[in-house]
């Protein structure tokens, strides 16, 4: 089995982002790997106006998923569950999505769906530029408030500026249907409460809850290592 993680919006580095979980599992024999986005300007190509978009994102996760056969499951967080839906379609080694404070999009729908309307006041959007990003300064407070000093403190180094486009455009599969499914609700995560969790989390298969903010994986670890061993 390994695991394949895909991370949220605005953000870059996978591999910092999913380190404190990366040795316990591998301590438990299961290799894992998270996908650089071309959104977030990972492979080298900045966001903005024409740079890629979703399209480019579920291309880069679908073929780390094809590069296996090893049963696999995919842990999506926030913006990655939009990826994941249309990237794990009918991909025969994906045996369960586990979704960290994210969303199951219908065929056709859009992360801008599931927000309010207008943009989150932890973002900074620019229209003429063509890119939207996290305000470090609410960072802490909107994302890590329960995470320690030395990941709050380095956390900013790996933000990203992201290809606004990436909120309009739609999903072509919605992988949830068909795939066994976990969500995993942060009850404590002040950037997606956990009441919209909640509604997001009516097509998962299966819900379990955690007295954590947005990124339970740097903050609880070990509680998300033993969930996803449970899987």
């Amino acid at each position: 089995m390994r695991v394949v993680f895909v991370h949220g919006a605005c953000v870059r580095d996978g591999w910092w982002w999913w380190h404190r979980m990366t040795g316990l599992l591998e301590e438990r024999g299961m290799p894992s790997v998270a996908p650089a986005l071309p959104s977030c300007g990972e492979t080298g190509i900045p966001g903005g106006a024409g740079g890629p978009g979703l399209a480019e994102d579920v291309a880069a996760v679908r073929q780390v998923l094809q590069d296996s056969d090893e049963p696999t499951v995919v842990v999506a967080h926030s913006y990655g569950g939009i990826v994941t839906a249309e990237a794990a379609a009918g991909v025969a080694s994906v045996r369960h999505l586990l979704l960290i404070s994210s969303y199951l999009p219908e065929v056709g729908q859009s992360l801008s769906e599931f927000g309010g309307g207008t943009p989150a006041p932890f973002l900074d959007v620019d229209l003429d530029a063509g890119t939207f990003g996290v305000r470090p300064e609410l960072l802490v407070d909107t994302f890590l408030q329960d995470c320690d000093a030395d990941v709050q403190a380095q956390a900013a180094d790996h933000l990203a500026v992201q290809n606004v486009q990436v909120t309009g455009q739609p999903v072509g599969a919605a992988a949830w249907r068909h795939i066994p499914s976990t969500y995993l609700v942060c009850a404590q995560d002040a950037g997606t409460p956990a009441r919209l969790q909640r509604e997001f989390a009516r097509g998962a298969g299966r819900v379990v809850e955690l007295d954590a903010g947005h990124h339970p994986f740097l903050s609880q670890p070990g509680a998300v290592r033993d969930l996803l061993l449970s899987l």
